[in-house]
C-alpha cells in the first residue's frame, strides 16, 4: 500500500478520536505551549507500527524520533519514539499512536512466536494471515504480520480467486468451479478450499494453483497429500492448511509436509503489547 493511502486512514482515526477537538487540551494549553514526551515498551515483544505512529504525530505538527524499528524485539522499559512539539498536539495522536503500535506489536510478536515453532519443524514452512482482521484496519494487522516474517495472504477478495465451501454448494462441483474461475479470470490465481482427500485430489487434477485443507485433521492430510503423490499431482499445487490451527497444535500440521499454514490467531486472538507515553512539562 502506498504512504497516501496509509496517511489518508491515519486521518481518519484521528478524526475519529478528535471528534469536534480535544476540549479538555483547549481548556487547560495553551496552543503556544511546548512539550516533549516519549514513548515506552511496558513489556518484551517485537515491535511493529512505528512507521505508522511516526505519521500519526506528523500529522499534528509534533516532530516523532524512532528508537527502534519495526521487527525489533524490544524487552520492557524501551524507549520506541522520543516526540517534541506543541503540547496539545502530542495529546491528539497519542491515543491513535499508542493503540497502533500496541495492537500491530501484539500481532506482530504473536506471529513471531508462531513462525518460531513452526520452523522448528521445517524451516521452509510458509506462516500467513487470514482475512480474520479488524474492518478497516486490514492493512494494519498484515503488516505486522509481514514485520514478523509472515505472509499477508488476501488482503481483498479481489487479490486472488478462492473458491471455498459456500461456492461449491452453489456451483456443484470442484471441477466445474475450478473450470469456471479459470474462464472466468485466467490471470488469477485459483485455490480451492477443501475438507476431504477426494475433493484436494479433484481440486488438483482439474487445474488449480492452490488447495487449501480446511479444518482437516493432520492424519486427513497426510491421507490426501499421499494421493496427490500416488497420482503425479503433488508438485502441481502449492498446498495449504488452515482452521483451528495456533501454537499448540502448528507442529503437527507442519509434520503433514504443506507448503503454507494460514491462521486466524495471529490477527484475531493476539494481545495488544503494553505501552505507555510519557510526558514532560513545559519545554
Amino acid at each position: 500500500m502506498t504512504n497516501a493511502f496509509v496517511r489518508k486512514k491515519i486521518r481518519e482515526m484521528l478524526a475519529e478520536d478528535l471528534g469536534s477537538g480535544d476540549i479538555t487540551s483547549k481548556a487547560l494549553l495553551s496552543p503556544k505551549v511546548k512539550a516533549k514526551a516519549k514513548i515506552v515498551a511496558g513489556q518484551p515483544g517485537v515491535l511493529a507500527g512505528v512507521k505508522e505512529a511516526m505519521m500519526a504525530f506528523n500529522e499534528v505538527g509534533v516532530q516523532a524520533k524512532a528508537l527502534k524499528s519495526d521487527g525489533q524485539q524490544i524487552k520492557a522499559g524501551d524507549v520506541i519514539l522520543r516526540l517534541k512539539g506543541p503540547a496539545r498536539g502530542i495529546l491528539a495522536a497519542e491515543r491513535v499512536a499508542l493503540n497502533l503500535l500496541m495492537r500491530m506489536s501484539g500481532i506482530a510478536t504473536a506471529t513471531r512466536e508462531f513462525i518460531d515453532r513452526a520452523k522448528k519443524k521445517n524451516p521452509d514452512i510458509v506462516i500467513a494471515a487470514t482475512r480474520k482482521t479488524a474492518p478497516l484496519l486490514t492493512y494494519f494487522d498484515k503488516r505486522a504480520v509481514q514485520v514478523a516474517g509472515g505472509e499477508p495472504h488476501r488482503y481483498k477478495l479481489s487479490d486472488h480467486i478462492l473458491i471455498k465451501g459456500n461456492h461449491l454448494r452453489l456451483v456443484g462441483s470442484v471441477s466445474k468451479a475450478v473450470l469456471q474461475a479459470r474462464e472466468g479470470s485466467r490471470v488469477k490465481k485459483v485455490e480451492v478450499e477443501v475438507n476431504n482427500p477426494d475433493d484436494a485430489y479433484e481440486a488438483a487434477r482439474a487445474g488449480a494453483d492452490m488447495v487449501m485443507f480446511d479444518n482437516m485433521k493432520p492424519a486427513n492430510i497426510i491421507r490426501a497429500i499421499k494421493i496427490l503423490k500416488r497420482g503425479g499431482l503433488r508438485n502441481r499445487v502449492t498446498l495449504e492448511a488452515s482452521g483451528g490451527i495456533g501454537p499448540s497444535n502448528v507442529k503437527s500440521y507442519v509434520a503433514t509436509g504443506v507448503d503454507v499454514i494460514s491462521s486466524g490467531y495471529i490477527t484475531m486472538r493476539a494481545p495488544a503489547l503494553d505501552m505507555r507515553l510519557e510526558l514532560k512539562a513545559k519545554v
